[in-house]
């Protein structure tokens, strides 16, 4: 199963047709995906479920639909154990980018994380994950495809937030503010922490 978010509403690519009542579920080779986008965009459908039996198909049927671009980044950690954001149009974010040619995805989001930032002596120590969103970009409607990497550092210099990239700050943020951040967040961004950081702080609790 794979989630593809539109906005912070996830289409679910899956290989069963029935996954609840409230889900809508449309063969995935027969989808109108330029028209359920907008839909869910506008607010118009919540729940998508695009199936298809052979579960490899899946991603390869979606990308035939909608042009992929290939990105990567970072939930990059210090030695003090704080996580590295950005913030960008209001939200609290991780520093990403597109891969350029000839590029391995290692080294995009390496560079992608210091020239958002100027981190510096990032080490990758594992792959987490890789989500998917859907953007438009010049009226068209394409694929994100990201690949995230936890990565450390004992860089203790200046951030320095990209401006030209449109970030405004670039923060270290202990346990305590990275759970107040991920409540301004994305929803595919927390996917990516670990399950005690998206417990809501008892201050932002709804009683």
């Amino acid at each position: 199963m794979y989630k593809v978010f539109v906005n912070d509403i996830p289409l679910i690519l899956s290989t069963e047709k029935d996954i609840g009542n409230q889900y809508t579920s449309i063969p995935i080779k027969t989808a109108k995906i330029k028209r359920i986008i907008k839909k869910v965009s506008k607010g118009e459908l919540f729940y998508v479920n695009l199936y298809h039996e052979n579960e490899e198909q899946l991603l390869k049927t979606l990308k035939k639909k909608l042009k992929t671009i290939v990105a990567g980044g970072g939930l990059v950690y210090n030695q003090k154990g704080e996580i590295l954001f950005i913030k960008r149009n209001g939200r609290w974010d991780l520093p990403k980018g597109k891969a350029e040619d000839g590029e391995s995805i290692e080294e995009t989001s390496i560079r992608e994380v210091e020239e958002e930032t100027q981190v510096e002596g990032l080490e990758i120590i594992k792959l987490l994950q890789v989500t998917y969103h859907i953007l438009k970009r010049n009226g068209e409607y394409k694929l994100k495809e990201t690949h995230w990497f936890e990565m450390k550092t004992s860089f203790e210099g200046e951030l320095v937030p990209q401006k030209e990239e449109g970030i405004k700050k670039a923060k270290w943020k202990n346990f305590e503010k990275s759970q107040k951040a991920l409540q301004k967040s994305y929803e595919n961004i927390k996917l990516l922490f670990p399950k005690e950081y998206l417990i809501q702080h008892p201050k932002n609790r709804i009683k």
